[in-house]
């Protein structure tokens, strides 16, 4: 279940607004990405990703820089940018551990958030394999409803590669891996203040 036009939007115009008066570098990094939608920040773990050549899941600083250039996170100054690499770079290596990076840019969210969403992934990923693909979600996500099924245009298998789309970004693999299912979620629930709400939300859309 993808956020809403109106969830998204909302998200957006909070993020922007709190941009304004944001100090914290950390923070402001967050809040440019949400402020591109509950993708924000798996967009630009997909930026950082594709830099990764040598697939190391660290950063030097020029890699940093470019990703965050890259990525077009204008609001993100080259000083601030250099004050984010050194925060990151905390045994002063002069590279960024990947994972811990996108740990500490994830929006805070309670255990409780946490536990929903690995329940979700885990009952996508059917075949256990750590990756959801159009195959784990027949009989798992319903697509009988969905207005191009429903007209003919378009079959079962394309409705579900549409819904997966829509927790991917840039890519469009057909395939999502808890990172990004994580990396998506967090954009979510940054947009759903209620902890019971978003428990209520999660339980409804994935029958957990």
């Amino acid at each position: 279940m993808a956020a809403t036009n109106r969830a998204t939007r909302e998200l957006q115009m909070k993020s922007q607004k709190a941009l304004k008066t944001a100090t914290d570098p950390v923070e402001r990094l967050r809040l440019a990405c949400l402020a591109r939608g509950a993708n924000g920040i798996k967009g630009l773990a997909r930026t950082f990703k594709i830099m990764d050549d040598d697939a190391s899941r660290s950063l030097d600083r020029k890699e940093f820089l470019k990703g965050l250039h890259d990525y077009g996170l204008v609001e993100i100054t080259k000083e601030q940018a250099d004050e984010l690499f050194q925060i990151f770079d905390k045994d002063s290596s002069g590279t960024i551990d990947f994972d811990e990076f996108l740990v500490r840019l994830r929006p805070p969210m309670s255990q409780a958030r946490r536990n929903l969403i690995h329940l979700a992934f885990k009952k996508l990923d059917r075949s256990g394999d750590g990756i959801v693909t159009v195959e784990d979600l027949h009989g798992v996500y319903s697509c009988k409803k969905h207005p191009k099924y429903l007209s003919g245009e378009w079959t079962e298998d394309q409705c579900l590669r549409q819904f997966l789309d829509s927790f991917d970004s840039d890519d469009k693999d057909g395939k999502i891996t808890q990172e990004e299912f994580d990396n998506y979620y967090c954009g979510v629930s940054a947009s759903v203040d209620n902890d019971a709400y978003f428990d209520l939300m999660m339980r409804n859309a994935w029958k957990l």
